[in-house]
């Protein structure tokens, strides 16, 4: 009788067990849902017409569409590489229109460990920083010995003065702005290395600020270029 107690309750743990966990399941599907709700709404109330394009890459959500007549990109990255340090969110903000530069312009700040949103640690030459550039600001490119309007640049990096920009990739096919959403919860990352950011969402005035600023130095790289033409 004693083994078939302990059996039935043996049981009823079990079944607690998968219970509980379908409940988490669904739950956190549920509270993703939501949150990709509410960065849709904060990307569209920027881009009306974007469409979220995402192609399955886990962390990774992305919408496209056209902001003041120019094609533009706004994605979300979960980034869970960085060794020693907090799994973090990235927004990364692009205008998707030509650029007349020669090649791939990249300035990472302050870099460290690799990262899934950029191709910074690949490229091969250190380019030297002219005046203006911020002082943690690492530049990089994929050609040696090309010229790029470095002048013209560091007099559009206002918002790298704010420690959360992180990124600015210049190429033939656009800009790119990388911004520090949020890092994951320490406590529920130190516990259950899961990756939680709590309520931080989509701020529709840091995408179109970030959207101006990238777009402002796109127009000035190409007047400067037209001018030297």
């Amino acid at each position: 009788m004693s083994e078939m107690i302990s059996a039935l309750l043996a049981g009823a743990v079990a079944l607690a067990l998968v219970l509980h966990v379908a409940w988490l399941a669904r739950a956190s599907r549920a509270k993703a849902s939501t949150g990709l709700a509410a960065d849709e709404a904060g990307v569209r109330a920027v881009v009306p017409d974007a469409a979220n394009v995402s192609d399955g890459t886990a962390g990774v959500v992305t919408f496209a569409g056209s902001w003041n007549g120019r094609r533009v990109q706004v994605r979300t990255i979960v980034d869970t590489l960085a060794i020693r340090k907090l799994p973090a969110r990235w927004l990364s903000v692009s205008i998707t229109e030509k650029v007349a530069i020669p090649g791939t312009f990249d300035m990472m700040m302050r870099p460290g460990s690799p990262t899934t949103f950029s191709n910074f640690d690949h490229l091969d030459h250190t380019l030297p920083k002219a005046a203006g550039f911020p002082a943690e600001a690492v530049l990089r490119s994929d050609r040696k010995g090309v010229r790029f309007p470095e002048t013209v640049i560091a007099g559009h990096l206002d918002v790298f003065a704010e420690e959360r920009a992180k990124e600015l990739l210049i190429t033939p096919n656009g800009v790119r702005i990388v911004w520090l959403l949020a890092e994951a919860e320490r406590a529920r990352y130190g516990v259950f290395r899961q990756a939680e950011f709590g309520t931080v969402r989509l701020d529709p005035v840091l995408i179109e600020r970030l959207l101006s600023s990238a777009s402002a130095l796109r127009d000035a790289i190409n007047q400067s270029e037209r001018q030297a033409a």
